[in-house]
């Protein structure tokens, strides 16, 4: 059975940084594509950033790019969203998704989801 678990949320001032892990089980990263989505009271589920480990390349977001980094722990089996330069606006709960056979940017197709962990950001 997958299970997805993020923590590391909190509450930052603008422009400061926050670091979330997910800790993954029932499958090793090397086997699945991971993902974080992240979602704002009132608004749609939005796509953060993708790791494609078949090809080691990682896609974001353009509201994103250049201030969050996604990465992997593969002796722990855990990825990590690096972020940066926080804004009001990244404020949300974040999700980490996993799956062994899909990898992009659709929230709908993704299997395997975290219980989520809030970033609120204040300006």
């Amino acid at each position: 059975q997958v299970h997805l678990t993020e923590s590391g949320g909190g509450s930052v001032q603008a422009g400061g940084s926050l670091r979330l892990s997910c800790g993954v089980s029932g499958f090793t990263l090397r086997s699945a594509c991971m993902a974080w989505f992240r979602q704002a009271p009132g608004k749609e589920r939005e796509w953060v950033t993708t790791m494609f480990p078949a090809i080691d390349m990682t896609s974001y977001a353009d509201s994103v790019r250049g201030r969050f980094n996604f990465s992997q722990d593969n002796a722990n089996n855990m990825v990590i969203l690096q972020m940066d330069s926080l804004k009001p606006e990244d404020a949300a709960m974040y999700y980490c998704a996993g799956d062994k056979s899909y990898c992009g940017n659709d929230a709908g197709k993704f299997r395997n989801w975290g219980q989520g962990t809030r970033v609120t950001v204040s300006s």
